[in-house]
């Protein structure tokens, strides 16, 4: 069955109202107005509440970049959020870039749950964390909190370092913070006969690595998780598959995933959304799911 799944416990993160191809977001005590191309809709709430709610907007000049619309010029760029669920405690550096983001994807926090569930459920101590594609580590970040020992991979060197602000300022240390392409990072390891309990997948539409490899989604993500599989510890593991791209849908995700790994257990497929305070339901990816936990 089809999931629908909403983070539950964010305090410094509110999706107040979305529609007419934007979000109106609380972060902290910053309110944003950014794009947003799924809400074809109609907002939920006046313009003119909007207009007197937000602290800064986005004003796209491209399809890739754009700059950022204060009300006042003392806001400032970059500031602290937390997120906080029943295992651990994480804190993120958020900063205004010239491509609309802010350094965290809020929606991502149901995987989080996930990961903590389960690495306080393992038999196994401090299990091996995979993170490919990560950004600026939310996923790292909340499973080195539960306790693993966790690895970070992502192409673009700039991401990691942030990511590595966000642990510093998590209080954490430790992460393995790697700057290569996904794909080969992967086939390496195989070669290496290494293992890992915990694999989370969260890779873009497009993308290249640090030595120009090109990353197509549709192109690229069968062989990456074949690949993946067998990284997998059988006696215990984890796994999180997670994609926003307009043209895949979780059936697809339940496809890739079972042609990769026939036994898998545990299997949950669906889409991740986050519920505006207004009402709507925003749509922003499909995930698959599974664990096994060891018997004994």
């Amino acid at each position: 069955m089809i999931q629908l799944l909403t983070p539950t416990h964010w305090k410094d993160y509110e999706l107040i109202d979305c529609g007419d191809f934007e979000k109106l977001e609380r972060f902290g005590n910053t309110i944003l107005i950014r794009p947003e191309p799924q809400a074809v809709w109609s907002k939920g709430m006046p313009a003119s509440e909007w207009q007197r709610l937000h602290h800064i907007k986005f004003k796209g000049r491209s399809a890739t970049a754009g700059d950022w619309v204060k009300k006042d010029q003392k806001t400032p760029d970059r500031w602290h959020i937390e997120y906080k669920n029943n295992d651990a405690a994480i804190k993120f550096r958020l900063g205004l870039t010239s491509f609309k983001h802010l350094g965290i994807f809020p929606e991502q926090a149901v995987n989080w749950d996930y990961i903590t569930q389960n690495i306080k459920r393992f038999k196994t101590p401090q299990p091996k964390v995979l993170n490919l594609f990560a950004y600026t580590g939310g996923a790292s970040l909340i499973a080195q909190a539960a306790g693993a020992d966790t690895t970070h991979v992502d192409s673009i060197k700039q991401v990691v370092t942030w990511a590595n602000e966000n642990q510093e300022i998590s209080g954490l240390s430790n992460i393995r913070w790697v700057v290569e392409d996904a794909l080969k990072f992967v086939k390496r390891e195989l070669k290496r006969g290494k293992k890992y309990n915990g694999i989370i997948l969260d890779p873009p539409a497009y993308g290249n690595g640090p030595n120009g490899e090109k990353w197509k989604l549709e192109d690229n993500i069968n062989e990456m998780m074949a690949d993946v599989m067998q990284l997998l510890d059988p006696e215990e593991h984890f796994l999180i598959l997670n994609t926003y791209s307009l043209g895949f849908s979780s059936v697809i995700i339940e496809n890739l995933i079972k042609s990769a790994f026939p036994k898998v257990e545990n299997l949950e497929i669906g889409e991740l959304y986050l519920q505006a305070t207004a009402g709507s339901k925003l749509p922003l990816g499909v995930f698959g799911k599974f664990h096994k936990v060891k018997s004994n």
